[in-house]
């Protein structure tokens, strides 16, 4: 059985790190390079660094901020935002990202999915799926979650892991940010529905809702920002407390 991952996550904007509530009123969180050596020390499994303005202001990553971030990190490092080509890819895993997110750029073009996984392996290629209920369906949104797609979640998730993805990173806009707990309904079906690990993202708000995500859905990682960033709950006493109620941490 996988262990079970908490994996704190940067959104990024200007080069800052910030955190908003069903993606929207940002606020500055503080700065990425700091925060990506704090939670190496208190014992965080990966890294998630992701852009989050790269595809709306039509530009790549940050890749001078990912390098600096990349080197005070021995843990796995996930990378995205902006990302659209092969080349794009190659850069950020010579900078030291491990793995990469690619979300709009796939949904545009789905054969991004099996070039990366061909070039670089599948488990390089992780694909984010921002997911909202709109008129009693999930359905996919992409440029940060301004945008809806005529993709339903589920399909689009088969359809990934299909391509070659060898991970999906869900979340729940509709829990983005409100820390009122994660999506259990749409991330038990994603991860019942497919063969790679799912990573559930948006609505953490206690160390419970951890609890509840790994207990109630096959869910292998769960991720967090503002809880972890602003110090309401410590990755330490978070690993402890689910190791007592015997889930498989790493």
């Amino acid at each position: 059985m996988l262990k079970k991952r908490i994996i704190p996550c940067l959104d990024i904007k200007d080069g800052l790190t910030v955190k908003g509530i069903n993606f929207e009123g940002l606020r500055n969180a503080g700065n990425p390079i700091e925060l990506a050596k704090r939670y190496e020390y208190e014992g965080a499994d990966e890294l998630v660094f992701l852009d989050i303005t790269a595809t709306l202001e039509k530009r790549k990553t940050f890749v001078d901020l990912v390098k600096k971030i990349a080197k005070e990190l021995s843990i796995p490092f996930t990378v995205g935002g902006g990302i659209s080509t092969v080349e794009d890819v190659r850069k950020l895993l010579e900078v030291g990202a491990d793995k990469i997110s690619i979300n709009s750029s796939a949904v545009k073009n789905p054969q991004l999915i099996s070039d990366l996984a061909k070039e670089f392996g599948s488990q390089c290629v992780v694909v984010a799926i921002d997911t909202k209920l709109v008129n009693g369906s999930d359905w996919v949104h992409v440029k940060g979650g301004r945008e809806i797609t005529n993709l339903k979640t589920l399909n689009w998730a088969k359809k990934a892991e299909e391509l070659g993805a060898g991970e999906i990173l869900l979340t729940s806009m509709d829990g983005d940010g409100t820390k009122n707990g994660f999506d259990l309904r749409i991330t038990k079906l994603i991860s019942k529905n497919v063969n790679i690990p799912v990573i559930a993202s948006g609505g953490a708000g206690k160390i419970e809702d951890f609890e509840m995500i790994f207990n109630k859905t096959k869910a292998t990682g769960g991720l967090a920002a503002s809880i972890f960033h602003f110090g309401e709950v410590k990755i330490q006493d978070l690993k402890n407390e689910l190791k007592s109620k015997n889930i498989a941490i790493r």
